[in-house]
């Protein structure tokens, strides 16, 4: 047999609290008595209890006092108050705070005992909705987990597609992603948004799958006619991932497209400036510029940091964000630990 629900009954007047023990044992329950809220806390931390049945007029800390300390720190324990004063405003008080009962003094035993039974009762359903509710929740979490993973997925292969076009980006695409979103987090971004940047950024050159090999892979300078057609990379990527309804694919239609704009107006495909170029472009266009630079291509040798960054400050403000770019400096060995972990 299961052991009987634990009570625990507070009264600063002795015979009222052994009269309830008395009653509430012989309807089976098992009671423990405490004289005041303080020594009532004191056990509810060191037992577990089903039920609390407290006075309200108390020295110290008043039931309705004690009251809101348990439903804060023990929310799975009821509560069931007992006054000498029958009033209207202080019962409704008390049911607002969470009592799952009343009861007024001189109490009729046979109150008490359906007080305590509805209590236990109302207790049982709570518990219940909540698991329900839990459960409920963590079914949700597991089902959108499982359409984030294969968003992902889909993205991912989208990405390997390109890389099959220009296999010298591979790590470049990896480290994208990794320096976006560790600049989102610095920026404080929520962790969904963070990771959809994670995602999105790597897809940001893969409109290049549209671009001729000769002029995508061509060792050298770039002619005026070649490199119009490479600027159209950003027209195509935005083209392939449009109309989704998927967020990380709506970010990473953005980027795609105007992820080679700059700040003072003077990028391409749509020359947007400032703030109206979206904020995760304005990112990538900062990580993208510095990893290019520092590694080496097929058109030109890698450039020393120190070089790198030095363009990259006298470019503030005007090809890039200017806010985004100081926390970039600001944080450096973050990114430079992202570019030593994934090598070329």
């Amino acid at each position: 047999m299961s052991a009987p629900p634990k009570i625990l009954v507070a009264d600063d007047e002795p015979h009222i609290r052994e009269l309830l023990a008395r009653c509430l044992e012989t309807e089976g329950y098992s009671c423990s008595l405490a004289p005041d809220a303080q020594r009532a806390l004191q056990l509810l931390e060191e037992h577990d209890y089903t039920l609390l049945i407290s006075d309200i007029n108390m020295p110290g800390l008043s039931g309705m006092e004690l009251l809101q300390e348990v439903r804060s720190r023990h929310p799975d324990v009821a509560v069931i108050l007992v006054t000498g004063v029958d009033d209207r405003k202080t019962a409704i008080r008390a049911l607002q705070l969470g009592a799952f009962g009343y009861v007024i003094k001189p109490f009729d035993l046979n109150e008490l005992a359906i007080n305590v039974a509805n209590a236990f009762e109302r207790r049982r359903l709570t518990l219940l909705s909540r698991a329900t509710q839990e459960r409920l929740e963590a079914e949700v979490r597991k089902r959108t987990e499982e359409i984030r993973q294969r968003e992902e997925e889909v993205a991912l292969r989208l990405v390997a597609a390109a890389e099959y076009r220009d296999t010298d980006t591979g790590a470049h695409i990896r480290r994208i992603g990794l320096y976006s979103a560790a600049m989102a987090e610095i920026l404080d971004w929520e962790p969904r948004a963070i990771d959809d940047l994670r995602v999105s950024a790597m897809m940001h050159d893969i409109g290049k799958i549209g671009v001729p090999d000769s002029i995508l892979l061509k060792p050298g300078r770039l002619t005026e006619d070649e490199f119009a057609v490479i600027q159209q990379h950003t027209t195509i990527g935005a083209n392939i991932l449009e109309n989704s309804s998927i967020p990380m694919l709506q970010m990473a239609q953005e980027i795609a497209k105007s992820h080679h704009e700059r700040w003072d107006g003077a990028g391409y495909p749509e020359s947007l400036a400032g703030p109206s170029i979206p904020l995760s472009a304005r990112i990538v266009a900062v990580v993208d510029v510095y990893d290019a630079l520092v590694h080496e291509r097929v058109y030109r040798p890698a450039v020393p940091e120190e070089e790198v960054l030095d363009l990259m400050a006298s470019e503030r403000g005007n090809h890039f964000d200017p806010q985004l770019l100081d926390l970039f400096l600001e944080n450096l060995s973050t990114f430079r630990e992202i570019r030593q972990t994934v090598g070329s």
